[in-house]
């Protein structure tokens, strides 16, 4: 490895022959075969300063260890947000494998956070909490046999709300008719306490909401039309005499609208608050009846109230709801919601509380990230799909920390209210729906957060082969979808002329949409279909499943099937780049040397020590490790040691302070020998009869004992290159310093004939850190 004719080394000859000396060019090998590295003499001419007191040994050290970490400190923030973006890894192999790899791991912390948030949210007990509710308020018949999910007319509504509603939200006696012992509250099964009081409310229609042809207006009289906040009737009916015959706005009651099976409703109507015992409630609902309270002009029908069970913690949001459609009879469904409004009372909940902290630090750091990749690339960075998907998921992140804060505010509020006024009612549905809204939202965060993890394993051949079957095919597959989807939803329009009077799953466009795709995965019913139509369903069928089935999904996979072969043989012609399967090889095999580098180091030192003498001074303590081939920075090191078992202070280590470091360095060295067996060794390929060095040559491989020898100068090399690179960047920052001081003025000015020799100096430092990184780099290679 010589280069004396480098242009490196013509430069360095101009510039002084004392400016640099690196005996790994110019002369022989050190002891050891490792290079030494002397210091570096100033290109400039000395200038007579007052010589300041040399510091001891232990100020040497003690300023050279706070220097380093210093150092370590500042690179470490400054590569706190370093990325595939942020990062120059376009043409450094190695540093976009390390990079993503430290991205990944940090991903994969916040991933287990975001997956401990949300799983910490749910509980088990809420299915059967809500099977158990479901059960009860919808199954439980009443004594004609009328269940709620029966319930098929205005006489069922009022059979189910005398009987089966009432019996199950007053419990207030055990089976033995023994009282609760808990005054007037209901504890539904015993264990849910019903909240405040139950409500009834219903929305109406006007009289004149629709017109009656004139063929009939002699025999109808009166007309309702189908339910829209236009139509709805504001007006007072019946007695007039409470709540149930008043209309009240949406925002008087406090209500939201609801998404009902025909339409959506809004949340005003006429409302009456149940009494707390079941007889007044009886009597309430028995008045109602009698004054027909339900009539041609209702559209639907609301029964709300709230149940909480302090055992799990959990709180359930029931609203039964009955829609009385313009065509008569009625249409029951209902809405249960079953979640975790009061947080923080148990252990679990106090982890989750750690871990919602750890979450918004992650917020914050990826805010942060985002930020600095969107400064660096502008609009540029809107371009792959992987940094929009980083953005929505930071985005729905704030807005689930935002909505944790507020659902806490409002229970607590809605706590105070219900505590003052017991006997009114507990509006939670609308905290309900939100926080469903929230869970759902919390949902789509965690999947979107998983399909992330894509961005970070592409380095790799084998997880590529997704996204660039897809990248390439997109085209192809985006002119498929055009025509298949014509086909689609022609046979969709099709469906609903022909059987959307009769079959269910016909009945909307957009279920038979749905119904189509279910055909396509062998779910359908063909027995509705051609009892529908007994000629036209047939054909429908039969031509739909031929060309959607057989001709057009078919179509669809041979694209994929065609295009990921192509990407597979690319794939398979590359040239095998740096895979972390590699990058994890080079580090455990770079641990592995770096233990026994360490290991001799313990030893050289424990053979000064063993030399017999009682006192052994900092100089000849130093020397001799400079005669076993250590490098400056390596003495630097482990002269640390000297100074900290050095406890009076006079560089001199005496019997007692010897044995003491003789102690610390044996149990050092047990614990490195530990090390280096628990990493194991490395995998050497041998010849029979041959030793290991004739065996590889034999072979053309290297010999572990040769690869051990050059791997051991290249780390002593950049050991050393780390403290000289330190060193040079600290003088020219000072000479920087001086130069916007003027300091440098009379010296430039004292006729040396050199005025340029500050950046001859500069050009000298370059020069050198160039020449060090092309012998590390030779070096390895």
């Amino acid at each position: 490895m010589d280069a004396v004719g480098s242009p490196e080394d013509q430069e360095l000859q101009q510039l002084g022959n004392g400016a640099w000396d690196n005996l790994a060019y110019s002369g022989p090998p050190s002891p050891h075969g490792t290079p030494r590295i002397c210091t570096i003499s100033s290109a400039l001419s000395p200038q007579p300063q007052p010589r300041k007191p040399e510091d001891g040994p232990q100020e040497k050290t003690h300023r050279t260890l706070m220097s380093s970490c210093c150092l370590k400190l500042c690179h470490s923030i400054r590569g706190l947000w370093g990325t595939t973006l942020t990062e120059n890894t376009a043409e450094n192999r190695e540093l976009y494998v390390k990079t993503t790899l430290r991205e990944l791991l940090v991903y994969i912390v916040f991933l287990v956070d975001i997956c401990l948030l949300t799983y910490g949210m749910t509980s088990s007990s809420a299915y059967y909490y809500t099977k158990v509710m479901s059960e009860l308020f919808l199954h439980t018949p009443s004594d004609t046999g009328v269940s709620f999910q029966a319930i098929s007319s205005m006489a069922d509504f009022w059979d189910f709300a005398q009987g089966p509603l009432l019996d199950s939200l007053y419990w207030t006696k055990w089976y033995n008719n023994q009282s609760l012992g808990h005054g007037s509250h209901s504890f539904i099964y015993y264990e849910n306490l019903l909240l405040g009081v139950p409500r009834l409310r219903q929305l109406r229609v006007r009289n004149d909401s629709c017109v009656v042809h004139e063929d009939f207006r002699e025999d109808i009289l009166s007309c309702y039309d189908v339910y829209s906040p236009d139509k709805e009737d504001q007006f007072p009916f019946g007695p007039l005499n409470g709540t149930a015959w008043t209309y009240h706005s949406q925002d008087e009651l406090g209500g939201s609208s609801h998404w009902g099976r025909l339409t959506s409703y809004s949340g005003g109507g006429y409302y009456l608050d149940l009494p707390g015992s079941r007889q007044t409630a009886a009597e309430a609902l028995q008045d109602l009846q009698k004054e027909l309270w339900l009539d041609r002009g209702t559209r639907v029908v609301f029964i709300d109230f709230s149940v909480y069970n302090a055992n799990i913690n959990l709180f359930c949001v029931l609203r039964l709801v009955v829609e009385f459609p313009a065509t008569g009879g009625a249409i029951p469904s209902w809405q249960i919601r079953t979640v975790k409004l009061i947080r923080y009372i148990s252990n679990w909940d106090f982890f989750i509380a750690g871990c919602e902290g750890l979450f918004c630090i992650f917020i914050f750091y990826y805010v942060v990230e985002e930020i600095l990749e969107l400064h660096l690339h502008r609009l540029h960075y809107l371009t792959s799909i992987w940094n929009v998907l980083d953005l929505v998921v930071i985005l729905l992140s704030i807005m689930a920390v935002g909505f944790h804060i507020f659902r806490t505010l409002e229970v607590n509020h809605l706590m105070e209210k219900l505590l003052e006024q017991p006997n009114t009612y507990a509006d939670f549905e609308f905290l309900a729906f939100w926080h469903t809204q929230y869970n759902n939202m919390n949902a789509v965060n965690l999947f979107f957060a998983w399909i992330k993890i894509f961005k970070y394993i592409s380095f790799n051949k084998t997880m590529t082969q997704l996204s660039s079957t897809l990248a390439r095919c997109a085209k192809d597959i985006l002119g498929f979808a055009i025509m298949f989807f014509i086909v689609f939803f022609a046979y969709a329009q099709l469906g609903y002329l022909l059987f959307g009077t009769q079959v269910e799953n016909f009945s909307t466009f957009v279920k038979c949409i749905f119904t189509q795709f279910r055909i396509i995965l062998g779910d359908f019913d063909y027995n509705a279909i051609n009892n529908a139509n007994r000629i036209l369903g047939p054909v429908y069928f039969v031509t739909y499943v031929f060309f959607v089935f057989f001709i057009l999904l078919n179509m669809f996979l041979a694209i994929i099937n065609d295009t990921y072969s192509e990407v597979k043989e690319e794939l398979a012609g590359q040239k095998d780049e740096l895979q972390l399967s590699d990058l994890l090889k080079q580090g455990y095999n770079k641990t592995l040397l770096r233990l026994r580098l360490r290991k001799e180091q313990v030893s050289d030192v424990q053979k000064v020590l063993r030399g017999g003498e009682k006192e052994i001074q900092f100089e000849d303590f130093t020397n001799t490790l400079r005669d076993l081939g250590h490098t400056e920075h390596e003495i630097t090191e482990l002269t640390a040691a000297f100074t900290r078992f050095d406890q009076d202070g006079n560089c001199i280590l005496d019997e007692k302070e010897q044995e003491q470091m003789q102690q610390d360095l044996e149990e050092k060295r047990v614990a490195l020998n530990a090390e280096i067996e628990n990493l194991g060794q490395p995998i050497v390929c041998s010849f029979p009869g041959k030793s290991d060095t004739e065996s590889a040559r034999a072979g053309g491989w290297v010999s572990d004992e040769e690869l051990y020898k050059l791997t051991k100068r290249v780390l002593q090399l950049e050991t050393a290159l780390e403290g000289i690179v330190s060193q040079m960047d600290t003088v020219v920052s000072k000479l920087r310093m001086l130069e916007r001081n003027s300091e440098l003025v009379p010296f430039l000015e004292g006729g040396s004939g050199e005025p340029d020799d500050a950046a001859a100096f500069e050009s000298s430092m370059f020069l050198r850190k160039k020449t060090f990184g092309n012998t590390c780099s030779q070096l390895q290679l």
